[in-house]
């Protein structure tokens, strides 16, 4: 039976999270992260693009940015947090999120395309 890579003894490509970003704050609303379930890790380039570096996020607002961005737009030119701060809808997301308590959950609708 062949191992993921991804589970290897010596740690060999696993996700690292990202240089000098706090791990105790979300990487995209800036609101406190409370340990547990409402905490994702999200990869700023995907996976499947050969991302590797991930960013500490709320649940909510992981969802958010997958219900607005395709794969490849995040590959490309929202590859960073400063450009998923800067698009429109997710930055509409921000300032409603921004006065939740940190556990806030919702259910994100997908964006029609």
């Amino acid at each position: 039976m062949r191992r993921s890579r991804k589970f290897t003894d010596r740690g060999e490509g696993l996700a690292s999270p990202a240089p000098d970003v706090p791990t105790d704050v979300c990487a995209l609303c800036g609101r406190a992260l409370v340990p547990g379930p409402s905490v994702e890790q999200h990869h700023l380039v995907p996976r499947s693009a050969g991302g590797r570096v991930t960013v500490p996020l709320h649940r909510v607002c992981h969802r958010k940015i997958h219900a607005e961005l395709t794969e490849r737009e995040l590959a490309g030119p929202y590859a960073t947090v400063a450009a998923l701060r800067a698009h429109p809808a997710i930055a509409a997301f921000i300032r409603w999120v921004a006065n939740k308590p940190p556990e806030f959950t919702t259910r994100t609708e997908p964006r029609r395309r």
